[in-house]
């Protein structure tokens, strides 16, 4: 077995990226503190055709180094748009018929392995503060919780991590409706 070389991975083109139909996701980071992981969570969003991601509170917006280094030039292809009050942003989306789910820990909280997207909904997943996670106020305004399940000692998954997870398990889902 050979690895590929980046040249025979027949990856877009930025142009051909931006004109490519999009997965119907969308990303909210809360108030997330770490740039490496703004990066990370543009990259992921590259990777699986994220329609855009919305940069909310604390969260900072590029460009900068510290997001360039791991976003490796996704800030240039997925769309995003910096909003500072999340809550107004989800209230938002709500009217325009996007179901948001918040990647939570919480009571009643829908595991992922269980969740089902559907057909034709637009899904908005709210990414949380490192340390605080998603704010209690967009938890509750949420139309699902939807919690990664964990087996091992730590109570949480780093956000890019997570952002992985859930955005892989989701566009996974979709690809089979």
């Amino acid at each position: 077995m050979r690895k590929l070389k980046n040249s025979e991975l027949d990856r877009l083109s930025v142009d051909a990226f931006k004109e490519a139909k999009k997965t119907p996701i969308i990303i909210i980071l809360d108030n997330i503190r770490s740039l490496n992981n703004i990066g990370s969570v543009f990259r992921t969003s590259d990777a699986f055709l994220v329609e855009k991601i919305y940069l909310c509170g604390i969260t900072a917006t590029p460009p900068h180094k510290d997001i360039h280094k791991t976003a490796l030039g996704s800030t240039d292809t997925v769309d995003w748009e910096y909003v500072e009050n999340t809550i107004d942003l989800v209230k938002k989306l709500k009217t325009e018929g996007v179901r948001i789910c918040s990647i939570e820990q919480a009571e009643n909280a829908t595991m992922l392995d269980t969740f089902l997207p559907k057909t034709n909904t637009k899904y908005a997943l709210v990414f949380g503060n490192e340390v605080k996670g998603v704010a209690q106020d967009i938890v509750s305004i949420s139309d699902v919780v939807i919690e990664i399940p964990q087996f091992g000692t730590k109570h949480s998954l780093n956000i890019s991590v997570s952002c992985g997870v859930v955005v892989w398990d989701v566009f996974s889902k979709l690809q089979q409706l």
